[in-house]
Protein backbone atom coordinates (compact mmCIF):
# COMPACT_ATOMS: atom_id res chain seq x y z
CA UNK A 1 0.00 0.00 0.00
CA UNK A 2 1.31 3.16 -1.21
CA UNK A 3 1.96 6.23 2.00
CA UNK A 4 0.11 9.41 2.34
CA UNK A 5 3.74 10.80 2.15
CA UNK A 6 4.58 8.91 -1.29
CA UNK A 7 0.90 10.13 -2.91
CA UNK A 8 1.19 13.64 -1.70
CA UNK A 9 4.44 13.97 -3.72
CA UNK A 10 3.35 12.37 -6.45
CA UNK A 11 0.49 14.80 -6.71
CA UNK A 12 2.54 17.42 -6.02
CA UNK A 13 4.80 15.87 -9.33
CA UNK A 14 1.91 15.84 -11.22
CA UNK A 15 0.77 19.61 -10.40
CA UNK A 16 4.29 20.79 -11.92
CA UNK A 17 4.22 18.72 -14.75
CA UNK A 18 0.55 20.29 -16.07
CA UNK A 19 2.30 23.55 -15.25
CA UNK A 20 5.20 22.75 -17.35
CA UNK A 21 2.77 21.47 -20.18
CA UNK A 22 0.67 24.79 -19.81
CA UNK A 23 3.56 26.86 -20.33
CA UNK A 24 4.57 24.72 -23.33
CA UNK A 25 1.64 25.48 -24.52
CA UNK A 26 1.21 28.61 -24.75
CA UNK A 27 4.56 28.80 -26.29
CA UNK A 28 2.73 28.92 -29.31
CA UNK A 29 0.06 31.02 -29.76
CA UNK A 30 -1.80 31.43 -33.42
CA UNK A 31 -3.03 34.38 -34.54
CA UNK A 32 -6.38 33.15 -34.99
CA UNK A 33 -6.76 32.05 -31.34
CA UNK A 34 -10.04 33.44 -30.46
CA UNK A 35 -8.40 35.29 -27.33
CA UNK A 36 -6.32 37.24 -29.35
CA UNK A 37 -8.12 37.91 -32.44
CA UNK A 38 -5.30 39.49 -34.79
CA UNK A 39 -6.68 40.69 -37.73
CA UNK A 40 -8.45 43.77 -39.25
CA UNK A 41 -10.12 45.08 -36.03
CA UNK A 42 -7.77 46.97 -33.90
CA UNK A 43 -7.47 50.29 -31.67
CA UNK A 44 -3.48 50.35 -32.49
CA UNK A 45 -2.53 54.66 -33.18
CA UNK A 46 -2.52 54.55 -36.52
CA UNK A 47 -6.14 53.16 -36.98
CA UNK A 48 -7.69 55.50 -34.48
CA UNK A 49 -6.10 57.90 -36.55
CA UNK A 50 -7.56 56.79 -39.86
CA UNK A 51 -11.08 56.82 -38.39
CA UNK A 52 -11.24 60.43 -38.31
CA UNK A 53 -11.83 62.38 -41.32
CA UNK A 54 -10.37 65.60 -40.85
CA UNK A 55 -6.52 63.86 -39.53
CA UNK A 56 -7.20 61.63 -43.06
CA UNK A 57 -7.94 64.52 -45.61
CA UNK A 58 -4.81 66.14 -44.05
CA UNK A 59 -2.65 63.54 -45.08
CA UNK A 60 -4.07 62.74 -48.55
CA UNK A 61 -0.87 64.02 -50.53
CA UNK A 62 0.93 62.67 -53.16
CA UNK A 63 3.79 64.39 -51.69
CA UNK A 64 5.81 61.83 -50.27
CA UNK A 65 8.23 64.11 -47.87
CA UNK A 66 4.87 66.88 -46.92
CA UNK A 67 3.30 63.18 -46.04
CA UNK A 68 6.14 62.15 -43.55
CA UNK A 69 5.84 65.28 -41.69
CA UNK A 70 2.07 65.50 -41.37
CA UNK A 71 2.26 62.07 -40.33
CA UNK A 72 4.52 62.75 -37.56
CA UNK A 73 2.93 65.28 -36.65
CA UNK A 74 -0.50 63.72 -36.45
CA UNK A 75 0.16 61.14 -34.04
CA UNK A 76 2.89 63.39 -32.24
CA UNK A 77 5.84 61.72 -33.23
CA UNK A 78 9.11 64.20 -32.42
CA UNK A 79 11.45 64.76 -35.34
CA UNK A 80 14.11 64.86 -32.78
CA UNK A 81 13.97 60.66 -32.41
CA UNK A 82 15.08 60.70 -36.01
CA UNK A 83 17.60 57.34 -36.56
CA UNK A 84 19.07 55.88 -39.50
CA UNK A 85 19.93 52.62 -40.59
CA UNK A 86 21.72 51.49 -44.06
CA UNK A 87 21.31 47.83 -43.68
CA UNK A 88 19.05 46.41 -46.41
CA UNK A 89 16.84 44.27 -44.48
CA UNK A 90 13.23 46.06 -44.76
CA UNK A 91 10.53 46.30 -47.47
CA UNK A 92 12.69 48.49 -49.72
CA UNK A 93 15.78 47.06 -49.07
CA UNK A 94 17.18 48.04 -52.88
CA UNK A 95 16.93 51.63 -52.25
CA UNK A 96 18.65 51.48 -48.63
CA UNK A 97 22.85 52.21 -49.02
CA UNK A 98 25.05 54.45 -47.06
CA UNK A 99 24.25 57.22 -48.83
CA UNK A 100 20.38 56.59 -49.12
CA UNK A 101 19.53 55.24 -44.94
CA UNK A 102 16.09 54.16 -44.01
CA UNK A 103 15.10 57.41 -41.20
CA UNK A 104 13.08 55.67 -37.96
CA UNK A 105 10.85 57.78 -36.37
CA UNK A 106 8.50 57.04 -32.95
CA UNK A 107 7.39 57.74 -30.10
CA UNK A 108 5.51 55.41 -27.11
CA UNK A 109 3.26 53.51 -29.12
CA UNK A 110 4.64 54.14 -33.02
CA UNK A 111 7.34 54.04 -35.37
CA UNK A 112 7.36 55.52 -38.57
CA UNK A 113 9.96 54.76 -41.36
CA UNK A 114 10.76 56.53 -44.38
CA UNK A 115 12.89 55.81 -47.48
CA UNK A 116 14.01 58.81 -49.70
CA UNK A 117 12.56 58.01 -52.89
CA UNK A 118 10.26 55.18 -51.49
CA UNK A 119 7.22 55.19 -49.59
CA UNK A 120 6.80 55.03 -45.60
CA UNK A 121 6.44 51.68 -43.29
CA UNK A 122 4.96 52.07 -40.03
CA UNK A 123 4.73 49.33 -36.93
CA UNK A 124 1.88 50.70 -34.80
CA UNK A 125 0.85 49.25 -31.02
CA UNK A 126 -2.00 47.71 -30.79
CA UNK A 127 -2.87 47.73 -27.11
CA UNK A 128 -3.71 44.25 -27.08
CA UNK A 129 -3.24 42.38 -30.18
CA UNK A 130 1.05 43.72 -30.48
CA UNK A 131 2.35 45.54 -33.25
CA UNK A 132 0.44 46.30 -36.35
CA UNK A 133 1.77 46.77 -39.37
CA UNK A 134 1.12 49.76 -42.79
CA UNK A 135 2.69 51.28 -45.67
CA UNK A 136 1.78 54.70 -46.59
CA UNK A 137 2.04 56.05 -50.28
CA UNK A 138 3.32 52.37 -51.81
CA UNK A 139 0.21 51.42 -53.71
CA UNK A 140 -1.79 53.60 -55.92
CA UNK A 141 -5.32 52.24 -54.67
CA UNK A 142 -5.33 53.33 -51.39
CA UNK A 143 -2.96 55.68 -49.35
CA UNK A 144 -2.85 53.29 -46.28
CA UNK A 145 -2.36 49.50 -46.52
CA UNK A 146 -2.19 47.32 -43.79
CA UNK A 147 0.71 44.83 -44.47
CA UNK A 148 -0.26 42.09 -42.47
CA UNK A 149 1.43 38.56 -45.12
CA UNK A 150 4.60 40.88 -45.92
CA UNK A 151 5.49 42.35 -42.57
CA UNK A 152 4.88 39.19 -40.84
CA UNK A 153 7.29 36.88 -42.24
CA UNK A 154 10.13 38.66 -40.38
CA UNK A 155 7.98 40.39 -37.24
CA UNK A 156 6.21 37.44 -35.86
CA UNK A 157 8.25 34.66 -34.40
CA UNK A 158 11.35 33.67 -31.74
CA UNK A 159 13.23 37.50 -32.91
CA UNK A 160 10.04 39.26 -31.72
CA UNK A 161 9.17 36.68 -28.75
CA UNK A 162 6.53 34.88 -30.86
CA UNK A 163 3.97 37.61 -31.12
CA UNK A 164 3.40 40.36 -33.63
CA UNK A 165 6.65 42.60 -32.89
CA UNK A 166 9.98 44.25 -33.26
CA UNK A 167 12.71 42.49 -33.72
CA UNK A 168 15.28 43.56 -30.91
CA UNK A 169 15.58 40.37 -29.30
CA UNK A 170 18.34 42.17 -26.25
CA UNK A 171 16.99 45.40 -25.83
CA UNK A 172 19.27 47.54 -23.10
CA UNK A 173 20.98 44.08 -22.16
CA UNK A 174 23.69 43.95 -25.25
CA UNK A 175 27.09 45.71 -24.80
CA UNK A 176 27.25 49.12 -26.29
CA UNK A 177 30.74 47.82 -27.78
CA UNK A 178 28.42 45.37 -29.62
CA UNK A 179 25.73 47.72 -30.85
CA UNK A 180 24.06 49.49 -34.04
CA UNK A 181 25.99 47.14 -36.68
CA UNK A 182 24.24 48.93 -39.70
CA UNK A 183 23.35 52.50 -37.83
CA UNK A 184 24.22 55.92 -38.33
CA UNK A 185 24.88 56.95 -34.61
CA UNK A 186 25.71 60.75 -33.69
CA UNK A 187 26.64 62.38 -30.69
CA UNK A 188 29.23 62.31 -28.08
CA UNK A 189 30.16 58.75 -26.79
CA UNK A 190 33.11 59.46 -24.11
CA UNK A 191 35.40 57.20 -25.73
CA UNK A 192 32.90 54.54 -26.30
CA UNK A 193 33.81 52.61 -29.65
CA UNK A 194 30.71 50.55 -31.54
CA UNK A 195 29.73 49.20 -34.30
CA UNK A 196 27.86 51.61 -36.04
CA UNK A 197 29.07 53.99 -39.01
CA UNK A 198 30.59 51.34 -40.52
CA UNK A 199 30.12 49.52 -43.44
CA UNK A 200 29.44 45.90 -43.73
CA UNK A 201 31.55 45.02 -45.84
CA UNK A 202 34.19 46.61 -44.05
CA UNK A 203 33.51 45.26 -40.90
CA UNK A 204 32.86 41.65 -42.63
CA UNK A 205 36.73 42.12 -43.40
CA UNK A 206 37.76 43.54 -40.52
CA UNK A 207 35.59 42.56 -37.54
CA UNK A 208 37.83 44.66 -35.13
CA UNK A 209 36.93 47.46 -36.53
CA UNK A 210 35.08 50.22 -34.12
CA UNK A 211 33.45 53.36 -34.92
CA UNK A 212 34.89 56.75 -33.96
CA UNK A 213 33.24 58.04 -30.77
CA UNK A 214 32.44 61.25 -32.22
CA UNK A 215 30.19 62.17 -34.94
CA UNK A 216 28.11 65.27 -34.36
CA UNK A 217 26.46 65.56 -37.75
CA UNK A 218 25.68 63.58 -40.71
CA UNK A 219 25.92 66.36 -43.19
CA UNK A 220 29.48 65.76 -44.38
CA UNK A 221 29.10 61.93 -44.13
CA UNK A 222 26.34 61.56 -47.54
CA UNK A 223 23.84 63.98 -48.96
CA UNK A 224 21.15 64.60 -46.31
CA UNK A 225 18.57 66.56 -48.46
CA UNK A 226 15.05 65.33 -47.97
CA UNK A 227 15.80 64.23 -44.25
CA UNK A 228 13.96 65.96 -41.16
CA UNK A 229 17.21 66.62 -39.28
CA UNK A 230 21.16 65.53 -40.30
CA UNK A 231 21.41 63.46 -37.04
CA UNK A 232 20.73 59.31 -36.08
CA UNK A 233 21.16 60.28 -32.08
CA UNK A 234 22.54 58.10 -29.68
CA UNK A 235 20.25 58.92 -27.36
CA UNK A 236 17.26 58.10 -29.44
CA UNK A 237 18.67 54.89 -30.30
CA UNK A 238 19.43 53.73 -26.63
CA UNK A 239 15.80 54.51 -25.71
CA UNK A 240 14.36 52.67 -29.03
CA UNK A 241 16.00 49.58 -28.08
CA UNK A 242 14.95 49.50 -24.72
CA UNK A 243 11.36 50.32 -25.76
CA UNK A 244 11.17 47.62 -28.03
CA UNK A 245 12.01 44.61 -26.47
CA UNK A 246 9.42 45.99 -23.48
CA UNK A 247 6.64 46.14 -26.30
CA UNK A 248 7.03 42.44 -26.76
CA UNK A 249 7.48 41.62 -23.58
CA UNK A 250 4.42 43.19 -22.17
CA UNK A 251 2.38 41.73 -25.54
CA UNK A 252 3.71 38.24 -24.47
CA UNK A 253 2.35 38.67 -20.94
CA UNK A 254 -1.11 39.71 -22.52
CA UNK A 255 -1.40 36.94 -24.73
CA UNK A 256 -0.38 34.34 -22.28
CA UNK A 257 -2.89 35.65 -19.63
CA UNK A 258 -5.73 35.84 -22.21
CA UNK A 259 -5.27 32.29 -23.81
CA UNK A 260 -4.91 31.22 -20.11
CA UNK A 261 -7.91 32.96 -18.88
CA UNK A 262 -9.90 31.76 -22.00
CA UNK A 263 -9.02 28.37 -21.66
CA UNK A 264 -9.71 28.28 -17.60
CA UNK A 265 -6.20 27.56 -17.28
CA UNK A 266 -5.10 30.74 -15.24
CA UNK A 267 -5.12 29.28 -11.48
CA UNK A 268 -6.25 31.23 -8.57
CA UNK A 269 -2.09 31.47 -8.05
CA UNK A 270 -1.43 32.84 -11.32
CA UNK A 271 1.59 30.14 -11.91
CA UNK A 272 0.82 30.20 -15.51
CA UNK A 273 1.90 33.41 -15.77
CA UNK A 274 4.06 33.82 -12.81
CA UNK A 275 7.86 33.23 -14.61
CA UNK A 276 6.18 35.92 -17.54
CA UNK A 277 5.62 38.37 -14.84
CA UNK A 278 8.93 38.27 -13.32
CA UNK A 279 10.61 38.50 -16.59
CA UNK A 280 8.87 41.22 -17.64
CA UNK A 281 9.15 43.00 -13.80
CA UNK A 282 13.27 42.45 -14.46
CA UNK A 283 13.08 44.38 -17.22
CA UNK A 284 10.93 46.89 -16.26
CA UNK A 285 13.62 47.56 -13.74
CA UNK A 286 16.65 47.28 -15.82
CA UNK A 287 17.85 43.82 -14.26
CA UNK A 288 21.46 43.35 -16.09
CA UNK A 289 21.13 46.38 -18.25
CA UNK A 290 24.73 46.82 -20.17
CA UNK A 291 26.33 49.79 -18.24
CA UNK A 292 26.86 53.15 -20.48
CA UNK A 293 30.97 52.93 -19.50
CA UNK A 294 31.11 56.86 -19.83
CA UNK A 295 28.45 59.75 -20.40
CA UNK A 296 26.95 60.02 -23.68
CA UNK A 297 25.47 62.80 -24.98
CA UNK A 298 22.99 63.33 -27.97
CA UNK A 299 23.69 65.35 -31.36
CA UNK A 300 20.41 66.86 -31.44
CA UNK A 301 17.11 67.63 -28.56
CA UNK A 302 16.06 64.19 -28.30
CA UNK A 303 16.95 63.64 -25.12
CA UNK A 304 15.81 67.14 -23.41
CA UNK A 305 12.61 66.20 -25.49
CA UNK A 306 11.99 63.18 -24.15
CA UNK A 307 13.25 63.80 -20.68
CA UNK A 308 10.30 66.38 -20.16
CA UNK A 309 7.54 64.15 -20.97
CA UNK A 310 5.46 62.17 -18.99
CA UNK A 311 3.37 62.60 -15.55
CA UNK A 312 6.03 63.88 -12.60
CA UNK A 313 5.70 63.82 -9.58
CA UNK A 314 5.13 66.66 -6.50
CA UNK A 315 9.05 66.88 -6.78
CA UNK A 316 9.01 67.64 -10.58
CA UNK A 317 10.28 63.43 -10.96
CA UNK A 318 9.72 61.28 -13.60
CA UNK A 319 10.09 57.84 -15.15
CA UNK A 320 10.86 59.77 -18.47
CA UNK A 321 13.88 61.36 -17.24
CA UNK A 322 17.35 60.50 -19.16
CA UNK A 323 20.58 59.44 -16.98
CA UNK A 324 23.39 59.06 -19.89
CA UNK A 325 26.10 58.74 -17.31
CA UNK A 326 26.40 55.42 -16.22
CA UNK A 327 22.85 54.20 -17.47
CA UNK A 328 20.15 54.70 -19.60
CA UNK A 329 16.95 56.18 -16.79
CA UNK A 330 17.67 58.40 -14.40
CA UNK A 331 15.06 56.18 -12.18
CA UNK A 332 15.21 53.30 -13.76
CA UNK A 333 11.78 51.81 -14.08
CA UNK A 334 10.22 51.28 -17.40
CA UNK A 335 8.18 54.63 -18.63
CA UNK A 336 6.45 51.84 -20.45
CA UNK A 337 4.43 51.67 -17.44
CA UNK A 338 2.32 54.55 -18.59
CA UNK A 339 1.56 52.98 -22.35
CA UNK A 340 -1.74 51.87 -23.62
CA UNK A 341 -0.22 48.25 -23.44
CA UNK A 342 0.34 48.44 -20.14
CA UNK A 343 -3.02 49.72 -18.74
CA UNK A 344 -4.65 47.24 -20.98
CA UNK A 345 -3.44 44.32 -19.71
CA UNK A 346 -5.47 42.02 -18.40
CA UNK A 347 -6.62 42.73 -14.53
CA UNK A 348 -4.42 39.47 -13.25
CA UNK A 349 -1.38 40.33 -15.24
CA UNK A 350 -1.49 44.00 -14.15
CA UNK A 351 -2.15 43.08 -11.05
CA UNK A 352 0.79 40.62 -10.85
CA UNK A 353 2.97 42.89 -12.19
CA UNK A 354 2.55 46.13 -9.70
CA UNK A 355 2.71 42.76 -6.96
CA UNK A 356 5.71 41.91 -8.12
CA UNK A 357 7.11 45.23 -8.63
CA UNK A 358 5.83 46.52 -4.97
CA UNK A 359 8.13 43.46 -3.67
CA UNK A 360 11.41 44.68 -5.40
CA UNK A 361 10.93 48.07 -4.61
CA UNK A 362 10.16 47.73 -1.03
CA UNK A 363 12.92 45.02 -0.46
CA UNK A 364 10.56 42.48 0.55
CA UNK A 365 12.20 40.48 -2.34
CA UNK A 366 15.95 40.33 -1.92
CA UNK A 367 17.06 38.69 -4.53
CA UNK A 368 20.76 39.32 -5.63
CA UNK A 369 19.75 40.46 -9.23
CA UNK A 370 17.92 43.59 -7.73
CA UNK A 371 20.76 44.78 -6.02
CA UNK A 372 21.83 47.73 -8.62
CA UNK A 373 18.73 49.13 -6.82
CA UNK A 374 19.92 51.51 -4.13
CA UNK A 375 17.49 52.23 -1.97
CA UNK A 376 17.02 55.72 -2.89
CA UNK A 377 16.35 54.13 -6.14
CA UNK A 378 13.50 52.10 -4.88
CA UNK A 379 12.17 54.90 -2.63
CA UNK A 380 11.87 57.52 -5.69
CA UNK A 381 10.54 54.54 -7.71
CA UNK A 382 7.64 54.23 -5.45
CA UNK A 383 6.83 58.07 -4.66
CA UNK A 384 6.84 58.40 -8.40
CA UNK A 385 4.72 55.73 -9.06
CA UNK A 386 1.95 56.38 -5.81
CA UNK A 387 1.94 59.81 -7.64
CA UNK A 388 1.54 58.88 -11.50
CA UNK A 389 -0.11 55.61 -11.25
CA UNK A 390 -4.07 55.58 -9.91
CA UNK A 391 -4.43 52.07 -9.69
CA UNK A 392 -0.86 51.05 -8.00
CA UNK A 393 -2.37 49.16 -5.03
CA UNK A 394 -1.14 50.49 -1.76
CA UNK A 395 1.89 49.61 0.19
CA UNK A 396 5.11 50.46 2.61
CA UNK A 397 8.01 50.76 1.23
Amino acid sequence: MRSPRWIALAVAALSWAVLAVNAQDLHDIPLSHPAIGYGPSTTDPVAVMLRDPKIRAQLDSTDREHLLKTLLDALSIPQESQMLVFLSGSLQGQRINKGNPRALYFNDSVSVGWVRGGFIEIAAQDPTQGTVFYTAGASSQSLFVRENDRCLSCHFGGRTGDVPGMIERNGHMRPLDQRWGGWYVTGQLGGLRHLGNVDQATFLKHPEVRAPDQLLSLDTTFDTSGYLTSHSDVAALLVFEHQMQMMNLLTRLGWETRVAQQEGRLDAQRSVIRDRVEQVVDYMLFVDEAPIPSPVTGSSQFAAVFSGRGPHDQKGRSLYQLDLKTRLMRYPCSYMIYSEQFDQLPVAARTAVYQRLLAVLSGAERNRKYQHLSRADRNAIIEILRATKPDLPSARA
